[in-house]
């Protein structure tokens, strides 16, 4: 197909093929049945899911569009200015298409008397500010409206990057709605879903991209962007691949259950999605290299992409209509829950045995990808750089997979298991993410590794290793990798995390808990990196210094485990103190439990980073003499002979102003 008659054609197939599938897909699955009680209307039971369908690919216009334009456009070329259109375009439509969701959503759930009167508009004012789903879709609508004036606006680099990571959220809220939250390991589903979302509207929203643009294109930096983008498209079909099978098992629960109508779409959509892999698996091996120099190739790989576009209409259609059906299993959670399931969603787990710390697991999956994405790339950089015939140590490689593999197990293992009931296992968990974890994902040396391993690009573009570099030279890179600031967020956290509302909002909120795992990550990270880092940073102490540092933060953090055994009361004593658990210590025998390993096994590691700024200010030393004596032994002991000869100079003018 041309590509010009395709950027013209191409998003009309893919928005009529989703509406065909949805609609096919509600009938076969009663989606769109009518209800024998407060029935709203057949304008609203097709209605709602037909907007959720416009949100979910103008989604794809939005976030999708920005984040391929950074990795494979040139800022201020047409080509970047068109993708930033097509973005505000896109959030346009976003927004008119949430705010319609969230109105269909209300109708939909009380079937009001549809007036202009103040008694309407009073119970829609309710249901958006004091219902979860409510409050979802406004925010989502304010994001929209926000995101279109932004996309509009901006044309640099920096500023199209906190845009597009300001899109990335705005489908955060999304993922908290649907199936997720009426069934058991809802907190799983709402993992699951979140990066699917974000994920296919990646997928989708760069395959319209390179739809939109190739016509303003020359034949080789429309192939360069092809050839980018399907490295996007790799990633996101992993994540949509992974999340979507662990979401469907969720939704499932069994075998049988795939005849079902919900089985069936689901079906209908993994088909389409094994297809589009296999798509991109032949273009990316057999069609990008000959597209630079033959038509033949260059004609199929767009006809190929029309076909794209009607799978990735498919895909969409049958989504939207799978979060109208309903699934073939009744919830899970009993109607009159545990203490422990009020509060945490889940049944209250056995008693914490030996065996249990090996065979307890609820994996964590957004850290479960990440760590995956990690090795992966890591892995791939050392094998480049082996390839070329460059060295990397093995002790960095080693350090690393560990490390991330241990990061696995803190957020999916016992610890995740039991940290919700137990606030020592709390503890633990947290003493692994801020300090053992880090010490050993620092001296892995990634940021060095990436900018050895990744290509440079030389046509004004960003990659990998400029978006890194980008980010480690920026103004905030050097605040907070200032061992002062790192040491003052690594000890301050512990304060105002257990000492405020944080706390709470971590254990009521999954996504609080996912925002206190990267918090401590992250802060453990700095601190150990402005020790013992090898990757460059702005500014390092001396080492009597870091030693100096070290101390200090030690003596905070064992003050800080006093602190909580001291503590008379139970923190968040609606919490720990009402999971309605009969085995184990009490719950204040627990916290004194908590407070005791803060202080003491929370040290173990800081005894390590001593230890190991101690040899490498020895090697230091040492490094130091040899360069020394190097130089000697360059220069004859240059420097020596003429200072002693200088000495002797002085001698010979003090002995003759004496006489």
């Amino acid at each position: 197909m041309n590509p010009r008659a395709l950027r013209a054609v191409g998003p009309v197939i893919l928005v009529v093929a989703a509406l065909a599938v949805m609609m096919w897909a509600l009938a076969f699955g009663g989606g769109t049945a009518p209800l024998a009680i407060a029935d709203p209307g057949p304008f609203v039971r097709w209605g709602l899911p037909t907007a959720k369908l416009f949100v979910n690919l103008s989604a794809a216009g939005m976030v999708g569009v920005l984040v391929t334009a950074l990795f494979t456009l040139r800022a201020g070329d047409r080509e970047f200015d068109i993708a930033l259109d097509t973005a505000s375009i896109s959030a346009a439509v976003f927004t008119m298409a949430a705010a319609a969701t969230g109105f269909l959503t209300f109708v939909d759930a009380f079937n009001p008397v549809l007036s202009i009167g103040p008694e309407f508009g009073a119970q829609l004012g309710r249901f958006i500010v004091e219902t979860e789903v409510g409050r979802t879709w406004l925010i989502t609508t304010i994001a929209g409206a926000a995101l279109t004036v932004l996309t509009f606006a901006v044309r640099s680099w920096t500023a199209t990057f906190f845009v597009a990571l300001l899109a990335t959220a705005s489908l955060v809220p999304m993922g908290t709605q649907g199936h997720s939250g009426e069934e058991a390991f809802h907190h799983e589903a709402m993992t699951a879903l979140i990066l699917h979302i974000i994920a296919a509207a990646v997928w989708l929203g760069g395959l319209l991209l390179i739809v939109i643009v190739r016509p303003l294109q020359s034949r080789g930096d429309s192939v360069a962007t092809v050839a980018r983008y399907s490295s996007i498209a790799l990633a996101a079909f992993v994540v949509v691949a992974v999340s979507g099978t662990v979401r469907a098992a969720i939704g499932l629960q069994d075998w049988s259950a795939l005849i079902s109508p919900y089985g069936v779409i689901l079906g209908v959509k993994v088909l389409a999605l094994i297809a589009l892999g296999l798509f991109g698996a032949w273009y990316r091996t057999r069609l990008i290299g000959r597209m630079r120099t033959t038509d033949a190739a260059t004609r199929a790989f767009w006809t190929l992409i029309a076909f794209e576009l009607v799978l990735m209409g498919v895909a969409s259609g049958a989504a939207a209509a799978l979060a109208r059906t309903p699934p073939p299993v009744a919830p899970l959670i009993p109607q009159t829950p545990t203490p422990a399931e009020r509060l945490t969603g889940a049944p209250l787990p056995p008693e914490l045995t030996i065996d249990r710390w090996f065979t307890a697991w609820n994996v964590d999956l957004l850290w479960a990808v990440i760590a995956g994405f990690a090795i992966f790339f890591y892995l791939v950089g050392v094998w480049r750089l082996r390839r070329r015939g460059d060295a990397w140590p093995v002790y960095r490689t080693v350090m690393w997979v560990v490390g991330w593999l241990l990061l696995v197990w803190v957020t999916g293992g016992v610890i995740n298991v039991y940290q919700d009931y137990l606030f020592s296992m709390h503890m633990v968990g947290h003493m692994l993410l801020t300090m053992a974890i880090p010490l050993l994902l620092v001296p892995g040396a990634p940021i060095t590794l990436a900018a050895r391993a990744i290509h440079k690009r030389d046509d004004a573009t960003r990659g990998g290793r400029e978006w890194l570099l980008w980010v480690v030279h920026s103004p905030v890179a050097r605040i907070l990798t200032n061992p002062f600031v790192a040491a003052g967020l690594f000890i301050g956290s512990l304060w105002v995390f257990y000492y405020t509302d944080l706390f709470r909002w971590s254990l009521y909120d999954h996504l609080g808990h996912e925002w206190m795992t990267a918090h401590f990550l992250i802060t453990g990270y700095l601190f150990v990196m402005s020790l013992i880092g090898i990757d460059p940073v702005p500014y390092r102490l001396p080492y009597p210094g870091r030693l100096l540092l070290l101390i200090g933060v030690m003596a905070m953090h064992a003050f800080f485990g006093i602190a909580i055994m001291m503590q008379e009361g139970l923190m968040i004593a609606e919490w720990f103190g009402s999971m309605g658990r009969t085995w184990g210590a009490t719950p204040l025998e627990d916290q004194y439990t908590g407070g005791g390993i803060a202080w003491s096994i929370g040290e173990i590691p800081t005894l390590i980073l001593a230890i190991t700024v101690a040899i490498q200010w020895s090697r230091s030393d040492d490094r130091e003499t040899k360069r020394r004596d190097r130089h000697a032994d360059r220069t004859g002991d240059a420097e020596l002979e003429a200072y002693n000869a200088r000495l002797a100079e002085l001698a010979e003018r003090d002995a003759r102003t004496g006489g």
